[in-house]
């Protein structure tokens, strides 16, 4: 009888699991296993609120595995050293594990394959629709600007989604270590898992999100990026789901999709971007420590930069306008360095994807991607073209609830702003090329 090893990385789901379907298909016996590696921790990765909703998605993984007759083994320790040791006592045949982009995972894969040579089958297309590199520039290992890749993207094959396997044999004389548990710092999470994933895309209707994605009070979003970020849903999957289901808000759907996929093809050609700039930009970031906590904690008295922050803090995820108008606050406002901002977004953010979010980052720091490198939002102009009610502050800024209409965006031009919030960090009509000059002007002061 022939074993096979499934080492599950940021695929916890059955559905549409290359790894998984190849490893049932090739072999009498399945052990699926996962592995809590401490080089996570100590990279300082393993965030409170993905920690918990992690162990939330592997104790349904779990039970799924069980519903097919398997289990989930866990184990302790270097990913690679235990895939071997299991493969050794095991005598398995293969070891599956779905490719990684990131280097820690480039390097995962190196020391795989180092002690298991031939044994070792990475499956792509399972963290993502389309491999990176699967689509390539003539003369370039990636695509440096989304436009053309979303074309290439479009005429790339993709393969057909594949189903759960309905029966799994995994021995039972294995042991391993408990399922990992932890506490989030946020007040709630999204139920997690891959049966919680499939009844969030049933229950959101697309049909709006091209004309809503952007409104911060209407929160039309999917709020499926935790479920991506760890395999509970497949993006190649949800990219066939949403094409069948058409029209112009799947169409807006899927293009987020294609971005998704964009980063991951950019951090895989390029690990190093996750800490260095993609490109680099003239002149220096400005370093304030109280600025940067002001920002951190949603002090800056800028009501729709304090408002996301507060989410961020408060639930663990941010609406993507959000995140672009607070990254771009503290990176072009500010003008801080953008690795302390992705830093703390990282340590809050259930859905903390490290392509996605370092990516972003360099995106609104002029670093990245971005063939618009000066490019500045304006935090009031943003305010009244994306929370033109104010209800997105009122949700997160209670004390400044009363404040009417439009009013709440500028309440330092208000008679009734609270002693309690802050006044603006940087002069409220200092926006655009003026916010420049005035952080160029504060850093050219003597003394």
């Amino acid at each position: 009888m022939t074993l096979a090893i499934v080492l599950f990385t940021q695929d916890l789901r059955l559905h549409d699991n290359p790894a998984l379907h190849a490893a049932r298909a090739g072999a009498d016996r399945v052990v699926p296993l996962f592995v809590t590696d401490p080089a996570i921790a100590a990279a300082g990765f393993a965030a409170p609120n993905r920690a918990a909703f992690l162990a939330g998605c592997l104790a349904e993984l779990d039970a799924a595995l069980r519903g097919a007759g398997g289990r989930l083994l866990v184990r302790e320790g270097d990913t690679a050293d235990q895939a071997a040791r299991l493969a050794a006592e095991t005598g398995a045949a293969s070891v599956h594990v779905a490719a990684g982009v990131s280097g820690y995972a480039h390097r995962r894969e190196q020391r795989l394959r180092a002690a298991l040579g031939e044994r070792l089958r990475v499956h792509d297309a399972s963290l993502t629709a389309v491999p990176p590199g699967a689509v390539q520039p003539a003369g370039r290992d990636h695509y440096a600007v989304f436009t053309p890749y979303h074309r290439a993207w479009q005429q790339a094959p993709r393969r057909t989604p594949l189903p759960a396997p309905s029966a799994l044999r995994t021995p039972e004389d294995l042991t391993g270590a408990p399922l990992p548990t932890a506490t989030p710092t946020a007040r709630s999470l999204p139920d997690p898992g891959e049966a919680a994933a499939r009844r969030a895309w049933q229950r959101w209707h697309t049909d709006d999100y091209a004309a809503l994605h952007d409104d911060l009070a209407a929160d039309g979003t999917s709020h499926l990026s935790p479920y991506l970020h760890f395999g509970c849903l497949s993006a190649n999957e949800l990219a066939h789901l949403a094409e069948r289901r058409g029209g112009h808000g799947a169409d807006a759907f899927v293009r987020q999709l294609v971005w998704r996929d964009f980063h991951h093809q950019v951090l895989a050609a390029r690990p190093d971007a996750a800490r260095a700039d993609y490109r680099h930009r003239p002149g220096h970031w400005h370093e304030d420590p109280e600025e940067l906590a002001a920002w951190r904690e949603g002090r800056t008295g800028f009501p729709i930069i304090d408002a996301g922050m507060r989410q961020l803090a408060e639930t663990g995820w941010m609406h993507n306008r959000a995140r672009l108008l607070t990254a771009s606050f503290l990176a072009k406002t500010l003008r801080q360095d953008w690795r302390p901002g992705a830093a703390h977004f990282l340590h809050h953010l259930v859905d903390g994807d490290l392509a996605n979010n370092q990516m972003n980052w360099q995106w609104v720091a002029g670093t990245g991607t971005d063939t618009r490198p000066n490019r500045v939002l304006n935090p009031l102009t943003q305010a009244d073209r994306y929370d033109p009610s104010g209800d997105y502050v009122r949700r997160w800024l209670p004390e400044l609830a009363d404040l009417p209409g439009r009013e709440i965006h500028r309440p330092w031009q208000s008679p009734h702003r609270p002693d309690s919030y802050p006044a603006p960090l940087i002069a409220p009509d200092a926006t655009g090329e003026r916010m420049r000059q005035v952080r160029r002007e504060r850093e050219n002061t003597p003394g």
